[in-house]
């Protein structure tokens, strides 16, 4: 499996009356992550509005499109990206595959970061929440990228992709501006939500490779199990601190009267407990569901079975950009089959060359392969990923 240089950061919301004041961060230090090629290309083949019919062809071409400039292998090498193709390419084809690229690390190092127990999973985007439930997570405005539930209630999780053409790959000093807005912004939508867990992902693409700064605020459900064992590098001690702005006088009256005479009541409690975030997990489960019912009944091939589900999908080859490196197996199993997700990362994270890159979340599968060598069979696959160990 390959690696992805991460940075982390530990950071508090200093609150005033106004709500959130003031941020200060902290470098916990630095290390490489395990990151898998096919659980990034799970993340990203859900990246879209599960309730709307998804194209497979435009589903297949924008994977395949992700692996032609992505760049990675077996053995723990560094995940790296197709610099001078990427420069080439046009501004959104640039701006897709490092969202894309920060979607999957953010994904697949966070997992292995928190150490997430078995049954934790990524659910839909905050933008295609069902429409009932943005009484309670806000119609407009800042929304992080995704929902997780974990064991001690769901965390929001943003993802930034963005190019760096400069050799060093992490930016010196504290911090960047545009991370320090989002951060900003992120805080007081947090504290709006009454306090809802959530961290973000920065994610690096050049040619230095593909390096992520994770910042992690205090108390938050995903510093739950945090691992530090991967670190190689201390982090630097001295915080790094800046004042929130304070919200304009128009945007407090602009917000109390689109509360109306309710908003003196407390907000819904999204501290991991709340019956409201139970009910959006749930609701957006079935969405899931539903989503991968239409998406079984469309796909023609039968691959095998899984634990006596059938499995139906494809082959898709990462090849926009000329000669494919990788080749993914894209499946959608007849109905959820349960793994161990945390055995399936320390098998993942121990991966030699004789073993697949396979990833497996409840009814999508993705199995990743180099093009130098014959495709695995189902019986391989099927043992793989079915083994606890």
């Amino acid at each position: 499996m390959s690696t992805v240089r991460a940075r982390v950061w530990r950071f508090t919301i200093e609150k005033g009356q106004a709500g959130a004041a003031a941020v200060q961060a902290v470098e916990i230090g630095q290390g490489p992550l395990p990151v898998s090629l096919a659980t990034m290309v799970n993340i990203n083949a859900l990246a879209c509005d599960l309730r709307k019919t998804v194209d497979q062809r435009v589903r297949d071409h924008e994977i395949s499109l992700l692996l032609s400039y992505i760049t990675g292998d077996q053995g723990n090498r560094p995940l790296g990206v197709e610099s001078s193709a990427l420069d080439s390419s046009a501004g959104h084809i640039q701006r897709f595959v490092s969202e894309c690229t920060g979607l999957g690390v953010m994904t697949a190092a966070s997992e292995a970061l928190f150490d997430w127990k078995p049954g934790a999973s990524g659910l839909s985007s905050f933008d295609v929440l069902p429409g009932k439930f943005f009484e309670d997570y806000a119609k407009t405005g800042v929304r992080p990228d995704l929902l997780y539930e974990l064991a001690a209630g769901p965390v929001a999780g943003e993802a930034r992709g963005r190019r760096r053409r400069a050799k060093q790959m992490f930016p010196a000093g504290k911090g960047t501006r545009e991370q320090r807005k989002r951060l900003e912004e992120l805080a007081k939508w947090s504290v709006d939500q009454g306090d809802h867990a959530y961290f973000m992902s920065w994610v690096w693409l050049g040619a230095g490779g593909v390096c992520v700064d994770i910042f992690l605020p205090d108390g938050s459900a995903a510093l739950t199990g945090l691992k530090t064992g991967w670190i190689d590098v201390p982090g630097d001690a001295k915080p790094w601190r800046f004042r929130v702005p304070r919200p304009e006088p128009r945007s407090v009256a602009a917000m109390a009267q689109e509360r109306g005479p309710m908003g003196d009541l407390p907000l819904t409690d999204f501290s991991g407990q709340g019956a409201a975030s139970r009910e959006v997990i749930s609701h957006v489960r079935q969405v899931a569901e539903k989503a991968m019912d239409r998406a079984f009944n469309r796909e023609q091939y039968t691959l095998g079975s899984l634990a006596d589900v059938p499995v139906r999908g494809r082959w898709i080859r990462g090849d926009i950009l000329g000669e494919a490196r990788y080749e993914v197996l894209l499946g959608v199993l007849g109905e959820r089959v349960e793994v161990n997700r945390r055995a399936q990362r320390e098998r993942l994270a121990t991966q030699t060359d004789d073993r697949l890159d396979a990833f497996l979340d409840g009814r999508r599968l993705a199995v990743v392969r180099p093009v130098d060598g014959p495709r695995p069979s189902w019986d391989r696959i099927n043992t793989e990923l079915l083994e606890e160990t």
